[in-house]
């Protein structure tokens, strides 16, 4: 049987009770239903990119989505797109970018499935999933009916969803909505963008150079997986960037770095929880003493397996830091990808 270490991108968990490929979204929904049906626990894992699973997992049936295919109807200067939800994500970035149709190019390189991207409202550099989410369909585990979910339903905020909060079932497929823009990019809303483009914010490069820059940016943060690259087995951020009033924001020092938030209501702000870990004492490489779970060597806001890392080790790691920030500010970072078995 295979283990979950092989399969999620921390390269930690154990051998499930069992585990099942789905292929086609027939074979996802029967597989499921059985499994609902049985009573048994159970998880869904499509690029297992964003969960730390336990190695004490025998009692769990896993359900992995492998379901391909897009299908493409065009409406005026706007494709919808609808995508199965086993696609990889980066390579359908890559494939709007191809045929010039703008969107989702500053979300190049977030590692994953399609059908996990509206769970977690997926985002980076001034875009978020629920930017061009139009619907998704919806195996509801209560009723056991396909749904259709639209942004109504999916009451999406930061790095969350509905389906996040506690909805559960599948999704089977999304749709998107991209435009063209004759080559050119959505308007820049990241200033890390801008600045190495060396363009302005609200200006639009080429799609293909959006994406070249997102891509080298998240490769020096080692934000983007490689095999060869150690500080790349990881989950990616560990945590969400916290929201805070924008009270409590003026009573930390002037430097600390803090954003708008989607809802830019004036009264929050969206921290660094990087810099909050930094300030904390935690430096990048940092690990407690034994583990092979360690602080990214690139960027704070990562918790790599150094080789041989278990699942208790990432999450003892990620409670110290939590500790330690909380004592610090008084704020309690939340963990972005999913525990499994804690």
């Amino acid at each position: 049987m295979t283990k979950l270490s092989e399969l999620t991108s921390m390269r930690v968990g154990g051998e499930p009770a069992e585990l099942t490929v789905c292929s086609t979204s027939a074979e996802l929904i029967d597989c499921a239903k059985r499994v609902w049906a049985s009573g048994e626990d159970w998880l869904l894992i499509g690029g297992g990119t964003n969960m730390v699973v336990s190695e004490r997992i025998e009692d769990l049936s896993v359900i992995q989505i492998k379901t391909k295919g897009i299908e493409k109807t065009t409406v005026g200067d706007k494709q919808i797109w609808r995508v199965q939800a086993g696609e990889d994500w980066d390579e359908l970035v890559a494939k709007t970018v191809s045929e010039g149709l703008a969107g989702i190019e500053a979300m190049s390189g977030i590692p994953g499935s399609v059908g996990a991207s509206p769970v977690q409202n997926i985002g980076a550099y001034g875009q978020e999933l629920s930017d061009v989410f139009l619907k998704a369909e919806f195996l509801d585990y209560e009723s056991g009916e396909l749904v259709i979910l639209e942004p109504k339903d999916m009451k999406f905020g930061y790095r969350d969803s509905a389906v996040k909060k506690g909805r559960l079932g599948l999704i089977t497929w999304i749709e998107i909505e991209l435009l063209d823009l004759a080559g050119k990019a959505r308007p820049l809303y990241s200033g890390q963008i801008a600045k190495d483009l060396n363009s302005e914010m609200g200006a639009q490069p080429s799609l293909v150079q959006v994406r070249e820059s997102v891509l080298k940016l998240r490769a020096s943060k080692s934000m983007v997986l490689d095999p060869k690259d150690p500080n790349s087995v990881s989950c990616g951020s560990f945590f969400t960037n916290p929201i805070v009033s924008d009270t409590f924001a003026r009573t930390l020092p002037a430097d600390a770095p803090s954003w708008e938030t989607p809802e830019d209501d004036g009264l929050t702000v969206k921290l660094s929880a990087a810099w909050l870990i930094e300030q904390s004492g935690i430096d990048k490489g940092f690990s407690l003493p034994g583990s092979k779970a360690a602080i990214s060597q690139k960027h704070a806001l990562a918790i790599t397996n150094r080789g041989g890392a278990t699942a208790d080790e990432v999450v003892e790691l990620a409670r110290y830091i939590q500790e330690r920030v909380a004592a610090k500010f008084g704020i309690n970072l939340v963990p972005e990808p999913n525990l499994i078995g804690f």
